[in-house]
Order: structure tokens, then C-alpha cells, then sequence
């Protein structure tokens, strides 16, 4: 745990990934594909599951220890097998399927979670658990992306009044959007690869329940992004 951390800050990010897991199953419930809507509570529990573990992992403080460990054990235990989990998803026949069914306009509403997870950054920053770099008082612009995300969906896939080409725009905007804060995140925390911030460094995602930010939302956030702009460019070659 973060020492002196208001709990306030703890709650909100608890909420924000109990949203983010309820917007995903949401998508999911809303495929196309009746297959994936069958699969949405079995998937829901594995992510529990998933959760749980990561919780327990940083709860026992194994994200703390050997910090001069390489890879870091948050990137080995908790992150990589994310990027499995989702290059699995691209390369098998069952995840494209699902991946192909998913709708556009509830993956859009999803980034909507971005705007909370920044806003806890800065109280973390504000705690001195990461440094300004992270917040959009720094280097980070990813909240434009969670402010932008209901006009898109709406106007985009309800009122169908901002064209396809300008959505898949903004997903690629989303996706350097979110991929810089994640590289200066990187780099903010200690371990090996730690280039910045050695000032303050970036300590949050060590500690519960803040290790579910790069193990789970990001992720997610991430997959998003992948399938919206994979269904945009293969819908402008039809």
C-alpha cells in the first residue's frame, strides 16, 4: 500500500476497474456473434479470476521486490500475459471471430473509462506515488481521448454525422494517445529500464490496487483500439 494515500483515491480507481471489466462484458453481450454473447459470463469470470490474481500479487508485495530484476516482474507476471491473451485473440480462428463481432460503437463508449484513470493520476501525482510526467499537467494527453469518446460513438454510429475515415483517425490519435503514456510510465518506474522520473518514480502501479491499471485497463483499452481499427480498414476495402 501507498503510505499516507487518501483512501478516496484507492475507491475511485477500484470503481473505475469494476466499470472498465462492466463495459467490456457490455461490449461483448452486444456482438453480433452469438457465440461470444454465450461466452461473455465465462469470459467475465476469467477476468475475475485475473483480477483476483493480480490483486493477490500486489497485496503480497511481489511487484516490490527485486526491482532490479530484468524483465521486472509486473511486465513478466502481469503484463505479458495480457499481450499473449490478446495476440491469441488476433491469431486463432475463434478469437477473430469474436474480435469481428464486436460493435464498433460499444467499443468507442469504452475508452469513456480514461477520463477517471487520469483523473487519479494526478491525485497519485499529487501523493507523490508518480511524477508529473504521467498526468496531463505533463506528458500525458490521454484524457482528450476519454472526453472525445462519447461524441465520436454518438455522432459517428447514432447520428452516423462524422465519417468512417475520421473515426479511424481518431482511433489512431487514441492509440499514440495512450501508448505515450504508457512508454513514460514505463520508463517512470523502477526497475532496469527506468530512464525518467528518478525523482519521483513511478511507485503506484507496484502497489494495490493501482497494478491493475497496466495488467487489465490498459489492455483492454488497447484491444479496443486494435479491433476498431482492423473493422474500420477492412469495411473501407468492401
Amino acid at each position: 500500500m501507498i503510505n499516507n494515500l487518501p483512501n478516496y483515491i484507492s475507491l475511485i480507481f477500484g470503481l473505475t476497474t469494476f466499470a472498465t471489466l462492466q463495459l467490456f462484458i457490455w461490449v461483448l453481450r452486444n456482438s453480433s456473434n452469438e457465440n461470444t454473447r454465450k461466452k461473455s459470463t465465462t469470459i467475465y469470470i476469467g477476468l475475475v479470476l485475473w483480477l483476483t490474481i493480480q490483486a493477490v500479487l500486489t497485496y503480497k508485495n511481489i511487484y516490490k521486490t527485486g526491482l532490479d530484476s530484468f524483465p521486472p516482474k509486473i511486465m513478466l507476471i502481469g503484463i505479458l500475459p495480457a499481450i499473449v491473451a490478446i495476440i491469441l485473440m488476433f491469431t486463432t480462428t475463434k478469437g477473430k471471430a469474436l474480435l469481428d463481432s464486436l460493435p464498433l460503437k460499444n467499443l468507442t463508449y469504452l475508452n469513456i473509462v480514461r477520463i477517471p484513470v487520469e483523473i487519479v493520476l494526478y491525485g497519485l501525482f499529487l501523493n507523490k506515488a508518480i511524477p508529473e510526467l504521467m498526468t496531463f499537467e505533463g506528458r500525458n494527453f490521454d484524457i482528450i481521448a476519454g472526453i472525445t469518446a462519447p461524441f465520436v460513438a454518438y455522432f459517428g454510429f447514432i447520428k452516423q454525422q462524422i465519417s468512417r475515415n475520421i473515426i479511424l483517425i481518431w482511433n489512431f490519435i487514441g492509440l499514440i494517445l495512450l501508448t505515450n503514456i504508457v512508454v513514460h510510465a514505463l520508463l517512470s518506474t523502477p526497475s532496469p529500464l527506468q530512464k525518467l522520473a528518478f525523482e519521483q518514480p513511478n511507485i503506484a502501479i507496484l502497489n494495490f490496487p493501482f497494478s491493475w491499471l497496466p495488467t487489465f485497463i490498459v489492455p483492454i483499452v488497447y484491444l479496443g483500439h486494435f479491433v476498431s481499427i482492423i473493422q474500420l480498414l477492412k469495411s473501407r476495402r468492401d
